[in-house]
């Protein structure tokens, strides 16, 4: 998300922060420009010129001129007015009511409100604990009460029995009585969609509002909708008084206009944003974690987060354990594969370290993007038990077995393995050294590489046992080291992570524990 709009910008500011002194002049043509980005990424054009002339009124400014280094002065008031367009501080979904407490889902059809209610209510069900109902208000669309019911299955997730020829209003006196009487925390009604020009539907989402009294109304919104998106909220919340937007198909935005403009015009936070098909693709809206994102900063924080939550505490421990005694094989290789698939892949990783944004596309361009991790996990898969755990086995007989198996060729296979041995290589010549852990070790070496300065990157933390508070001075760590501005190269010391298969050095291992 938000590719097309972080290179522009990126490459906007860099001109700025590569000169010694600005002029008027120098900060109106980047402006020009930076209004132009906008406008193209479909950003509102009131939001556009309310954003330019804020900055503009700050860029030249006293604390501009006094500054040591001016262009980084200006991307960084340009970093403070996107996060303040965006809603300065983040809000979540607020149950801080009697329960049951009532989420009532509305938008357009093809929003994506029935998967984001599922997606919704396995988030609260798993990582708050709640005792979720879920209702389908929908008797207009075939099938979509059972889609609900389907996904309440796949998600662990209770749904009011579908009892036919009942209204949307009736329904929902229903489902507010069951989580009740059933001793739910959450009860969340999917709505029909509809347009906000058919009156008669618009008016029946009034009613289902006044019988089912919601304490949050959430408005689901496609952010492929453009510009139009902003006036479907604003009708919406003239009838049914919105409490907040989740913005769907964020991952297949590369422009990332309704986001920009939503919460600048209609004044409703943006709580979630939907990142994915899965049921675990729903991710909160943190605007400086995006203003970040977007000018090329990283986000280190979401990305410590996402791998406490994707990486196995226990079974990192033991890999660490085997890699110290200098063991790897090629399930071990396939395990690693998959830690990087469950954290967004390369693209997703990439995207969320500090000044990788250029490398990114490089690798892409280079053929190692997330296509080639489906493919290596393949050429494992189409291998014998035996030859997993004994790479050494496999000659070239085997080899044409297994690329006929994988749908790959002997070429790719040899990749691989060269990968493995590699792998085995440096495990067995770190076994016993101290200091800087596992990931820090092959973090170093893969920033040599990569021609990266400062060295080793450390070993990346324990997650397990980080607070809020120490995540965001990760950030704040990676910026101070040389993160100022976007297209930065990055130095984080103590920051480990993923490195990267194809590199020379294969994956890294996110989230394992430094050798005590």
């Amino acid at each position: 998300m938000f590719e097309s709009l972080q290179d522009r910008l990126g490459s906007i500011l860099n001109n700025l922060t590569g000169r010694g002194a600005l002029s008027d002049k120098d900060v109106s043509a980047a402006l020009r420009e930076v209004r132009r980005a906008l406008i193209e990424a479909d950003v509102a054009l009131e939001v556009v010129r309310a954003f330019t002339d804020r900055v503009r009124e700050r860029a030249v400014g006293a604390d501009v001129l006094k500054s040591v280094k001016p262009g980084q002065m200006v991307v960084k008031i340009v970093h403070d007015e996107l996060v303040e367009m965006l809603g300065a501080e983040g809000e979540v979904i607020d149950l801080n009511a009697p329960a049951p407490v009532v989420i009532m889902m509305a938008g357009l059809q093809g929003s994506g409100k029935t998967t984001t209610t599922g997606k919704i209510a396995k988030r609260l069900s798993e990582k708050q604990g709640k005792k979720v109902l879920m209702a389908s208000l929908d008797t207009r669309r075939p099938a979509a009460q059972e889609q609900l019911k389907q996904l309440g299955e796949q998600t662990g997730v209770a749904s009011l029995p579908i009892i036919a020829g009942q209204s949307p209003v009736d329904i929902a006196r229903r489902a507010v009585q069951a989580g009740k009487l059933g001793g739910h925390d959450v009860v969340i009604l999917d709505t029909a969609g509809r347009t906000h020009i058919d009156e008669p539907l618009m008016v029946e989402m009034v009613d289902i509002r006044k019988a089912a009294n919601p304490h949050e109304v959430l408005l689901v919104v496609d952010s492929l909708t453009g510009q139009d998106a902003v006036n479907l909220a604003k009708s919406f919340d003239e009838r049914i008084s919105v409490t907040g937007i989740v913005l769907t198909r964020m991952d297949g935005d590369g422009r990332g206009g309704a986001a920009l403009s939503m919460r600048a015009v209609t004044g409703k936070p943006i709580k979630l944003i939907g990142t994915g098909e899965k049921m675990d693709a729903l991710e909160e809206f943190h605007p400086k974690r995006i203003a970040d994102r977007i000018l090329g900063m990283g986000d280190i924080v979401s990305l410590v987060e996402k791998a406490a939550e994707n990486i196995d505490a226990e079974k990192a421990a033991a890999m660490a354990k085997k890699m110290q005694d200098g063991k790897f094989d090629l399930n071990d290789l396939a395990d690693q594969l998959r830690q990087m698939q469950k954290m967004g892949g390369m693209g997703g990783i990439m995207g969320m370290m500090p000044g990788m944004g250029k490398m990114k596309d490089q690798m892409a361009a280079a053929g190692m993007d997330d296509k080639m991790f489906g493919r290596q996990i393949a050429i494992i898969q189409s291998m014998t038990p035996k030859e997993r755990a004994h790479p050494e086995l496999l000659k070239h007989s085997r080899k044409k077995r297994i690329a006929a198996g994988s749908g790959t060729n002997a070429a790719e296979i040899n990749k691989l393995l060269k990968m493995q041995r590699q792998m085995a290589d440096m495990m067995k010549s770190m076994r016993g050294k101290k200091g800087g852990g596992v990931m820090g070790k092959m973090m170093g070496g893969l920033a040599g590489k990569m021609g990266l300065p400062g060295g080793g990157m450390g070993g990346m933390p324990d997650f397990a046992n980080l607070d809020p508070k120490q995540l965001e001075a990760l950030q704040k760590q990676a910026q101070a080291a040389g993160l100022g501005g976007p297209g930065a190269v990055p130095k984080l010391p103590g920051l480990g992570g993923p490195s990267l298969p194809g590199m020379g050095t294969g994956p890294g291992l996110p989230g394992l524990p430094k050798k005590k």
